[in-house]
């Protein structure tokens, strides 16, 4: 029986570029996967009919011999059914180990190299709360990390002093076993040493054959004037030790900046609310208020209303980096008194009769106006 054409194999044209004929291929092989089509010889001849496709027009030297002569150009190379581990073939096993999480098809094995057991160590997160005093200044906080190291006893290797790990007998050391599946065969983690290719006979009594063991580890971390809630101080190399001698994780101390009872934050700038006097406002007054640096001296002019926001320029949070400092924004607020000393009462009967003969001037000079235009 004559084989069909490899493009039209894979529904494309003569002119298709390298990544839609990979496109092509990736559809096909998820149609007709053994896997998602148990039992289904048609599926099962599609998909090796593809494949065989593939493996030849992937190829650019295999792809001129058959655009030029046809099957007869590739009868012996990458394209014969059997031939899979021919040149330009190793795409396939790239795309299928994608689609499908096979580690090793076709009876390959990448090189036959055992697959490496070390694992990198895991990250830690450090939730550290500061007060704003001590985010605008920077800190060295102390810590302390409840952390997996490495296990002295057996350095890290699970087995008991003296003794190393044994070769695993199932899968040979490889950390795989294979499985036949139709016509192709497919490796999955060995079942015994779970893909570690070894096995502990006697376990570290330390670690119970774990290799690593809890600790808490104390350190100091210098937090950097700035911070805000919600930043991250990465420490490199300070998370839990790697397993197998994979290298070990980080440490992220995330801060959080506590709400303070005078000073609200935005970003760098920070606003602050100030009480003032019925006088003060009417008269004008030098006043004292807080800052992050001590008390500074705030001018309040004449005539200032209730919501007048006065700004003290360098006032505010330190910028992270050390990129200068933000501004300090004084909201004032006149304060009617809620209680009356008789002198004050007297006074203030006084300055509301003034007050009320001006409201009644002004309002003659209005009528005045009004008739002679």
């Amino acid at each position: 029986m004559s084989k069909r054409d490899y493009y039209e194999i894979l529904n494309i044209t003569r002119t298709a570029t390298d990544q839609e004929i990979k496109s092509a291929y990736r559809r096909l092989a998820v149609k007709y996967h053994p896997d998602k089509n148990p039992n289904d010889a048609t599926a099962e001849e599609k998909f090796k009919e593809a494949a065989e496709a593939y493996s030849v027009l992937s190829d650019q030297e295999q792809r001129r011999r058959y655009d030029r002569f046809g099957h007869a150009g590739v009868s012996s190379g990458a394209g014969s059914a059997g031939n899979w581990g021919a040149p330009g073939f190793g795409g396939i096993e790239d795309i299928l180990g994608d689609l499908f999480g096979f580690g090793d098809v076709f009876g390959g094995s990448r090189g036959g190299t055992r697959r490496s057991t070390a694992q990198r160590g895991a990250d830690l997160r450090y939730d550290l709360e500061n007060s704003l005093e001590e985010a605008a200044r920077g800190m060295t906080a102390q810590l302390r990390i409840p952390r997996l190291e490495t296990c002295d006893t057996c350095k890290g290797s699970g087995a008991k002093e003296g003794t190393q790990p044994e070769t695993c007998s199932t899968c040979s050391g490889s950390g795989q076993v294979r499985y036949q599946q139709g016509f192709f065969s497919v490796a999955r983690t060995c079942h015994v040493c779970r893909g570690a290719g070894r096995v502990i006979k006697d376990p570290c009594q330390t670690c119970n054959g774990v290799g690593r063991v809890e600790r808490e580890k104390q350190m100091e971390v210098k937090i950097p004037a700035g911070v805000e809630t919600g930043s991250r101080l990465r420490v490199s190399g300070e998370g839990e030790s790697g397993s197998q001698g994979g290298a070990p994780g980080d440490l992220y101390v995330v801060i959080h900046v506590a709400e303070h009872d005078q000073f609200e934050r935005q970003g760098s700038n920070l606003y602050e609310a100030v009480p003032i006097t019925f006088a003060q406002a009417a008269l004008g007054s030098d006043i004292m208020v807080k800052t992050l640096d001590g008390e500074e001296k705030l001018k309040i002019p004449t005539a200032t209303q209730t919501g007048t926001v006065f700004r003290l320029r360098g006032k505010g949070m330190p910028a992270l980096g050390g990129r200068g400092r933000g501004d300090l924004f004084v909201s004032v607020t006149v304060i009617t008194p809620t209680s009356l000393t008789r002198e004050q009462r007297r006074l203030l009967e006084q300055l509301a009769e003034v007050e009320s003969k001006d409201l009644e001037d002004k309002g003659l000079v209005d009528k005045v106006r009004d008739i002679f235009g």
